[in-house]
């Protein structure tokens, strides 16, 4: 079992200067075209933006897109992708996912991308929100304090289904403080509070999805393209998906990433996974999820010439 799933990270890998390393690449060029389709410089963004910049929610989406089209085009140069059989990003790393699955145009997924990320600050900005990991806890469980939390009138639901014993929760500062209170003294569990813009995968982004619903109803989606498997449902899709109410969907509804994983391992036979763009954390989670199957994370083009040696040796 060798086929290949090829994964892309979300928001929250970004970090200053991460674009130093691809400017040498045949794929920098790239920068460019995206750069005029979305008025970002996305250039001056990888090179020079700092911390606090990227902490920004619409320039970090737009900074990890970037990162994992490059990382995307010099694996494909370098025959890296040859055994590729399903894709999977996840949360904004879905759009990178539905690019190199010949899904959508980059010129159209960069526009999606930096309209996704606008939306969602505007969002946050009139009603702000919070996320917390809770470790060490199954979803069910959680699931049920969050369902009590909600019976007491706070707002908080499940945001990521990432791995086992691994829910991301979401909603209101109060919402969210008092189910991390509850997960510790009902469950025993660990968490630890995000740092990000605002309640993402919550009800909370309901006006990002509408504004995101315009541009994504206008966008040239393909009838066919190579098996993306969605983060709403956890299914694989080839052809006829209703792609813009999937995306529009995804902004309010909880990335289901651990059935993600689980549906490339066994309905799409993945037997090795090769994440895309900065930062490791899906090849983590991939080893959590099921520790027999190899997980890469390459987020450069040194990382990439390393598994070309390596494939060869």
């Amino acid at each position: 079992m060798n086929d290949l799933g090829i994964l892309f990270p979300g928001q929250g890998t970004q970090r200053p200067g991460m674009g130093r390393p691809w400017q040498q690449t045949e794929a920098w060029a790239l920068i460019g075209d995206m750069s005029e389709w979305t008025g970002v410089d996305l250039a001056w963004l990888l090179l020079e933006a700092d911390a606090g910049e990227l902490r920004r929610t619409d320039r970090a989406q737009l900074a990890v897109f970037a990162a994992g089209v490059l990382a995307h085009a010099e694996a494909g140069r370098l025959g890296l992708l040859s055994g590729a059989v399903a894709y999977a990003g996840h949360s904004l790393g879905e759009y990178v996912a539905l690019y190199a699955a010949g899904a959508i145009r980059l010129k159209d997924a960069a526009h999606l991308v930096a309209e996704r990320g606008g939306a969602m600050r505007e969002a946050a900005a009139a009603r702000p929100g919070a996320m917390a990991a809770v470790k060490d806890a199954v979803a069910q469980d959680v699931e049920g304090v969050l369902g009590a939390c909600r019976a007491a009138g706070f707002e908080v639901w499940s945001a990521n289904l990432n791995a086992p014993n691994q829910v991301v929760v979401s909603g209101t500062d109060d919402g969210v403080a008092a189910a991390c209170e509850r997960v510790e003294e009902d469950l025993g569990a660990r968490w630890v509070r995000l740092d990000v813009g605002g309640a993402f995968h919550s009800p909370l982004m309901e006006p990002a999805a509408k504004r995101l619903w315009s541009a994504l109803r206008h966008a040239g989606f393909a009838a066919e393209h190579a098996p993306v498997v969605a983060n709403v449902d956890a299914r694989t899709h080839v052809d006829g998906a209703d792609w813009p109410r999937l995306m529009e969907q995804q902004l309010t509804a909880p990335v289901r990433w651990e059935e993600c994983v689980r549906t490339l391992i066994g309905k799409m036979g993945c037997g090795r996974f090769l994440e895309l763009g900065p930062g490791r954390t899906l090849g983590g989670l991939a080893a959590r999820i099921d520790a027999r199957i190899p997980a890469v994370s390459a987020g450069t083009p040194e990382a990439l010439a390393a598994l070309v040696r390596a494939e060869a040796a």
